[in-house]
C-alpha cells in the first residue's frame, strides 16, 4: 500500500519555497534579435520608475524621496553571476541587471528574492528587470546617471548580416554615454577575438570613449571578478578558452 505523504509544516513550506531556483529550468536558447519587436513595460520617463519595487531600501518612508539611484549596470546579466558578486562589494550602490530573455530574467529575480529571504539584509542592492537595453535605456536612466556599466561575454552574432544586432555599435554607444557620467567605467569581456577588436574599435573611434590602459587597472578590484563571476566565463575556464578584456572611460564632450 502506497504511504501517504504527510502535510508540510509551516517552517518546511517556507525552506521549500526560499530555496534558490534550479538553471535547468530556466534555460533558453542564448541567441536573441534584439532589434525585433517584443512585449516590455517600461516608463516612460526615469521620474515614471517606481525602484522601490526592486529595491526595499532606496525610498524614505517619511519623505517618499529617492535615498539612492542606480548606478552600476550589467547589460546582458545573464544568470546574475555579476551582481552577486558584486552586491556585498559595493552595498552602498544600487545595481541593476538588464536581461532580454524571459526566463533567464525570471531566473534572476527569483536568484535573488531567495538570496535575501534568506540572508536578511543581503542583497537589498542589487535586482534584475527584463528589458532591451538598446531600445529602452534613457526610459530607465536620466543623463549621466551610470558610473560602471558592464558586458560579460555579449551574443557575438558571428553571421555579418546580423552586426548591427550587437549591443556594441555606433549607434548604442552614443545612448549608453548619454546615461554614463563623466570618468564613469564601462568593461567589457569576451571569450570571441573577433568581437573583442569589434568592441574596442568601436569604443575607440567614439568622441565620448577613451580605452583604460592596463597598468591602469590594476588596482580595480572589479577587473578580477569579471573573468568567471558569469556563467558564460566559468564555461569558458572549463574549455580553456581565451579571455579578453578591455575596460572605457567616458570622457567630457569636446564639444562643450
Amino acid at each position: 500500500m502506497e504511504k501517504l505523504k504527510r502535510p508540510l509544516n509551516e517552517d518546511e513550506t517556507e525552506k521549500q519555497e526560499l530555496s534558490l531556483p534550479q538553471k535547468k529550468y530556466y534555460r533558453q536558447r542564448a541567441h536573441s534579435n534584439p532589434i525585433a519587436d517584443h512585449d516590455f513595460d517600461y516608463p516612460s520617463c526615469p521620474e515614471a520608475y517606481d525602484w522601490s519595487t526592486l529595491y526595499p531600501d532606496i525610498k524614505n518612508e517619511k519623505s517618499n524621496i529617492y535615498n539612492k539611484h542606480v548606478e552600476m549596470l550589467d547589460i546582458g546579466c545573464g544568470y546574475g553571476g555579476l551582481l552577486v558578486t558584486l552586491s556585498p562589494m559595493f552595498m552602498d550602490s544600487m545595481i541593476l541587471g538588464m536581461e532580454i530573455r524571459v526566463k533567464v530574467s525570471q531566473y534572476v529575480i527569483e536568484r535573488i528574492k531567495a538570496l535575501r529571504a534568506n540572508q536578511p539584509n543581503c542583497y537589498d542592492n542589487i535586482a534584475c528587470i527584463r528589458t532591451n537595453a538598446i531600445k529602452y535605456l534613457p526610459n530607465f536612466f536620466k543623463k549621466g546617471q551610470i558610473k560602471k556599466m558592464f558586458f560579460l561575454y555579449p551574443d557575438p552574432h558571428f553571421k555579418k548580416s546580423k552586426h548591427k544586432w550587437r549591443i556594441i555599435n555606433d549607434t548604442t554607444l552614443s545612448e549608453y554615454a548619454y546615461v554614463l557620467a563623466e570618468k564613469a567605467l564601462v568593461y567589457t569581456v569576451t571569450d570571441v577575438k573577433d568581437l573583442h577588436e569589434w568592441m574596442v574599435k568601436h569604443f575607440s573611434e567614439h568622441g565620448l570613449f577613451k580605452r583604460v590602459e592596463d597598468d591602469d587597472l590594476k588596482d580595480d578590484p572589479v577587473v578580477d571578478k569579471l573573468y568567471e563571476s558569469s556563467e558564460e566565463g566559468k564555461k569558458v575556464t572549463r574549455n580553456n578558452g581565451d579571455k579578453f578584456l578591455a575596460v572605457f572611460m567616458r570622457i567630457k564632450d569636446p564639444d562643450l
